[in-house]
C-alpha cells in the first residue's frame, strides 16, 4: 500500500485541555448525500478520545510546506506541545489549521471497529480552502504533488 499516495491530513478535536491532533492519510469523502467524511486513527489514539468527548473532528488537509507539521504531529507529544506554534481557529467546535489546502469541519457521525484503527464517520458542517498545493504521503516519504 505505500504505492498509495494519499493526501496527508491532520485530523484535529477540541480537547479537555485545548486542541488535540494527530496525522492521518486514511481520510475520504464517504458520500455526497448526506454529505459525509471518513477517517481513521489508531484504536489508542489521544485525538480519539477527544473525538469521541467532543462530538466532532476537522480534517486539515497540508499544503507542501507545512511538512514540519506533519512530521510534529505524527510523534507522541503532548498536544500542548504540538499546538504550541501552531496558529489555528475554530470552526464549527473544531480547531482548523492555518494555511491548509482545505479544511472540512465534521460532526461525529458513527465509529466503527477496523482493526487496529477507529473508523470515523463525520457530517459535513462547514469547508474551507486556500490556494496551494497538497502535501502527499508515497512510497514512505512526503512528496509534493506533481
Amino acid at each position: 500500500m505505500a504505492l498509495l499516495p494519499t493526501a496527508v491530513t491532520i485530523l484535529s478535536a477540541s480537547g479537555s485541555d485545548g486542541p488535540a491532533g494527530a496525522t492521518a492519510n486514511a481520510v475520504a469523502s464517504l458520500s455526497l448525500e448526506p454529505s459525509l467524511m471518513i477517517a481513521a486513527l489508531d484504536r489508542d489514539s489521544r485525538t480519539l478520545a477527544a473525538v469521541r468527548d467532543s462530538g466532532g473532528f476537522g480534517i486539515n488537509v497540508l499544503a507542501t510546506e507545512q511538512e514540519e507539521l506533519a512530521r510534529a504531529f505524527a510523534t507522541k507529544a503532548p498536544h500542548p506541545e504540538k499546538w504550541s506554534d501552531v496558529r489555528w481557529e475554530e470552526h464549527k467546535g473544531v480547531p482548523i489549521i492555518d494555511g491548509c489546502v482545505l479544511w472540512v469541519a465534521c460532526r461525529l457521525h458513527e465509529a466503527h471497529d477496523g482493526g487496529d484503527h477507529v473508523i470515523l464517520t463525520g457530517r459535513v458542517e462547514a469547508v474551507g480552502n486556500n490556494a496551494g498545493a497538497p502535501l502527499l504521503f508515497h512510497e514512505g516519504a512526503y512528496r509534493p504533488l506533481g
